[in-house]
């Protein structure tokens, strides 16, 4: 009993919310760490470019993932394919630290090559996360899901944090020296450099990797409870009754994680045939949600945010990142099961998501400039906005987890397929046909 407490309930839930950190913290980092890494890599403001697309080459991953599941259904080892995908983020992030800076003659031209593979190394296990993390969590209850989602909001919110602790972004309004009364921006060296934001983002995975180490030991340990128990049990007559009613219900086992057997055992037998009307439903739901909280809405929170001044900006993206995990764990409480609700839940969320579309569709002269009112309806219709759609996100994935491990992988898969789809949209309309302006730096961009 002297070692119990690592494997009760609470630290449980504790590694699970570290081990979801892990999934997405890695694409995050590097896009809110551009804004420094632009300014001494030779491909400059092109660099998101390469990166939206390295980020859709990573996809690659899911799909190989996907098609041995169909192929070979049963024989892809998920432990092993996670503790590959967590070493080798490590590393890159270590190697990223490190090498992020040094640049090679490709074609003619001084490119970034280090830091471009490093990249989409770290793109190609983020994406993969959402076909092998979620699927893994089919061994624990339901309640545990929650928990890993909350660890996905933590990916977020902890390196936005770090951003602005480095002051990401930071400008002074100062008197040009061409002494014509003019304002010209001046920006602000940051508190350190981006090797060291690099080598948190190493800490991070780190942490995340421990954490699932510890839940597979946890899982082994009582595992081998499990099996001596049942020893024991065989040689009792009255345990015929406790054994049948455990077979009834292999993966509701208080809150203890379930071996591997148990879960290839349920994975046979499908009580109920998953493409049913209810689940399709909260597929497109998810996918939608993800399609505007991962690819279409992050496109233009700068065109929606900027015109009202940088602190709106950051007041945005703290918020907004804070409500994700809030409301992650408000799910853990409150889960509304209802197909209506949730629809209304989408479509009270689509709402707001439209306005900041109109707003990022009229910069740099939103309506309310100057006011204080256009910036708290900004910044609250970023916090509603993310708190409903993650809210949504998680009680859908509660819901599939109901339905087998093969829901848990499409989860995933439609996780991925809606991020990249709403990232695929925004792409050309932000960086092609620059369907949104961006407001310049100490100007009335709206005297005219």
């Amino acid at each position: 009993m002297a070692d119990s407490w690592w494997k009760g309930a609470v630290v449980t839930h504790l590694l699970v919310a570290l081990f979801g950190m892990g999934s997405w913290v890695s694409v995050n980092s590097l896009w809110l760490e551009l804004p420094v890494v632009v300014n001494v890599l030779p491909e400059g403001w092109n660099l998101p470019a390469y990166l939206s697309v390295l980020i859709a080459l990573g996809n690659v991953g899911p799909i190989a993932v996907t098609l041995v599941h169909h192929f070979a259904p049963g024989r892809l080892n998920e432990r092993l394919v996670i503790h590959v995908a967590q070493a080798l983020a490590v590393v890159a992030s270590a190697f990223l630290a490190i090498f992020w800076g040094q640049t090679l003659v490709v074609a003619g031209d001084l490119h970034s090559v280090a830091y471009l593979l490093l990249a989409f190394i770290l793109a190609l296990v983020c994406c993969t996360s959402n076909v092998t993390f979620l699927p893994f969590m089919f061994r624990y209850p339901p309640e545990y899901i929650r928990t890993f989602f909350v660890g996905q909001g933590l990916s977020a919110l902890f390196p936005c944090m770090m951003a602005l602790a480095q002051g990401v972004g930071k400008l002074e309004c100062r008197n040009s020296t061409s002494g014509n009364g003019t304002l010209e921006p001046h920006y602000l060296k940051e508190n350190f450099p981006a090797e060291n934001f690099f080598w948190f983002l190493f800490v991070m995975l780190g942490v995340s990797g421990l954490s699932f180490l510890v839940l597979t030991q946890q899982s082994a340990d009582q595992s081998e409870q499990k099996r001596k128990a049942g020893c024991s049990a065989a040689s009792s007559s009255s345990s015929k009754d406790s054994v049948e009613a455990e077979e009834s219900h292999p993966l509701q086992n208080g809150s203890l994680p379930v071996s591997e057997d148990q879960v290839e055992i349920a994975k046979e037998p499908p009580c109920a045939p998953f493409w049913t009307l209810r689940n399709i439903y909260l597929l497109v739901l998810l996918g939608v949600s993800n399609a505007l909280t991962n690819g279409v809405l992050p496109s233009v929170q700068s065109f929606s945010c900027l015109p009202y001044g940088s602190m709106t900006f950051h007041l945005s993206a703290v918020l907004g990142n804070i409500a994700n995990p809030v409301a992650c764990f408000m799910a853990m409480f409150v889960l509304c099961r209802s197909s209506a609700g949730l629809g209304a839940m989408a479509v009270f969320g689509g709402v707001f998501a439209t306005y900041l579309l109109a707003l990022a569709a009229l910069s740099p002269c939103p309506p309310l400039l100057g006011n204080t009112v256009g910036v708290a309806l900004v910044v609250i219709s970023w916090i509603v906005f993310t708190g409903l759609f993650s809210y949504l996100k998680v009680v859908v994935g509660s819901l599939l987890h109901e339905a087998g491990h093969a829901a848990l992988l499409w989860c995933g898969v439609v996780i991925q397929a809606g991020s990249l789809i709403g990232a695929l949209i925004m792409f050309p309309l932000v960086s092609v046909y620059h369907t949104f302006q961006r407001a310049q730096d100490c100007v009335d961009n709206c005297s005219l």
